[in-house]
């Protein structure tokens, strides 16, 4: 633990430095007006790095694979369908779109249950059933995408427009009142999930060795699958979905700290999240000016880190 005393000590400088420089850079002494907004823009920021970080590396602990993120599970497309069927059938102005902490509460809903659902068919006739979860959440995300865009397709193009705002992630006018729900909902969920973090670290040399050294494997896996589908149904409804930043936040842990122990990885993840999200969106402020979103620049170099993990994984093997 004390050889990454350093390297979280310079984490957590960078983390107060981006949000130092996102807070009051070019404030122009609208204190009263801007402080708050951006205050609430960094809490979301924040604690939407926290819930990605953290499902994608208890998520690519449990499938032994550092290039598979908790999106293959089909959330990231259910979210979609489902704003998707709600303007189409109901339109931009009814309550369940115009009503944020309505719509918040019923997104978040909709893929606890289905991610419940989910599980427990896959789960109840055996063990083992990690990859064929897998299998199906990519079948099932690709049916979910296909029936969106179909819709899509369809629908009113001043509708579309709507849709079309929920596909990226944005922290731009986030209520309030939705960032502190998603808060004490995810510290709720970490102060139950922080008791499995040392069978984490067995989890880690495969279901054989954790069996033998007392573990119930099956047991903790589906408790941290449920636990993963919420924070990752959380973070989705709360700013939208964000396909590549799990994936790049985790290996980058993965490459800094060198370690077995999840208390470790989790924690240098969560703070490099939060490096990478208020410091992206001073850039994508203050420098792009508002002409692209955060997300847009996450997925392209998401997508180019991505392909070099494959590239080193197939040289590897």
């Amino acid at each position: 633990m004390r050889k990454h005393i350093p390297k979280f000590a310079i984490l957590i400088l960078l983390v107060i430095g981006a949000v130092s420089l996102y807070l009051f850079d070019s404030l122009n002494g609208s204190y009263d007006y801007a402080l708050p907004r951006r205050g609430m823009k960094v809490l979301a920021m924040m604690i939407t790095g926290l819930a990605i970080a953290y499902s994608t590396v208890v998520f690519q602990t449990i499938t032994h694979n550092r290039i598979l993120t908790p999106g293959i599970m089909g959330l990231d497309s259910l979210y979609m369908l489902l704003q998707t069927i709600i303007i189409f059938f109901l339109g931009s102005s009814h309550s369940l779109v115009a009503n944020k902490q309505l719509n918040f509460a019923v997104s978040v809903s909709v893929m606890i249950l289905f991610a419940l659902i989910l599980y427990r068919l896959l789960f109840s006739k055996g063990n083992q059933q990690v990859y064929f979860l897998l299998l199906v959440g990519i079948i099932v995300g690709t049916f979910f995408s296909s029936i969106s865009t179909f819709l899509q397709v369809l629908i009113d193009p001043n509708e579309f427009m709507v849709i079309q705002d929920r596909m990226f992630a944005s922290f731009n006018n986030i209520n309030s009142e939705l960032v502190w729900l998603a808060i004490g909902l995810i510290l709720i969920l970490l102060v139950y999930a922080w008791r499995f973090t040392a069978y984490l670290d067995v989890l880690s040399l495969g279901r054989e060795h954790a069996v033998n050294l007392g573990v119930p494997y099956d047991s903790i896996v589906k408790k941290m699958l449920v636990l993963v589908a919420v924070f990752i149904s959380i973070s989705t409804a709360l700013v939208g979905p964000i396909t590549f930043f799990g994936l790049i936040v985790a290996n980058l842990a993965y490459q800094m700290f060198s370690t077995y122990r999840h208390s470790i990885l989790i924690s240098g993840a969560v703070l490099i999240s939060m490096i990478a999200l208020v410091g992206g969106q001073w850039v994508v402020e203050r420098i792009f000016t508002f002409s692209t979103t955060l997300s847009v620049i996450i997925n392209f170099i998401g997508g180019i880190y991505f392909i070099y993990l494959l590239l080193r994984e197939s040289r590897s093997s």
